[in-house]
């Protein structure tokens, strides 16, 4: 899968996939092989929903989550995409084996933050 990286100092976080490119708030962070990873599993599941549903269910996701536990934190990291993100971003070798839509056994966990 191609990706670009764009340095973006204005990021208010440390990375982003917004299908294609992957944003980072710093340069540095391009060497940092398990947050390029986590957003590379966002990449794939931006492009295996089509991209523009992702983003709706992503945000849906959220707003749910945000009702449910009422803090932004734990709405963000219970968000069925970043479960699956977080879960697996340490796993270098997760994408040459990952399965298509994945993320979908994410909503049966739950992180306890």
């Amino acid at each position: 899968m191609k990706y670009w990286i764009i340095h973006v100092p204005l990021l208010p976080v440390s990375g982003m996939a917004v299908f294609p490119f992957i944003l980072l708030k710093h340069k540095n962070y391009q060497t940092d092989e398990v947050l390029i990873n986590h957003e590379r599993i966002h990449l794939r599941q931006q492009i295996e929903m089509l991209i523009l549903p992702f983003y709706m269910a992503y945000l849906i996701n959220y707003l749910i989550n945000l009702l449910r536990y009422k803090n932004h934190y734990k709405s963000y990291v219970n968000i069925v995409f970043e479960r699956e993100a977080f879960s697996m971003d340490k796993n270098l070798a997760y994408l040459r084996n990952r399965k298509f839509w994945s993320w979908i056994q994410f909503f049966r966990t739950h992180r306890g933050l």
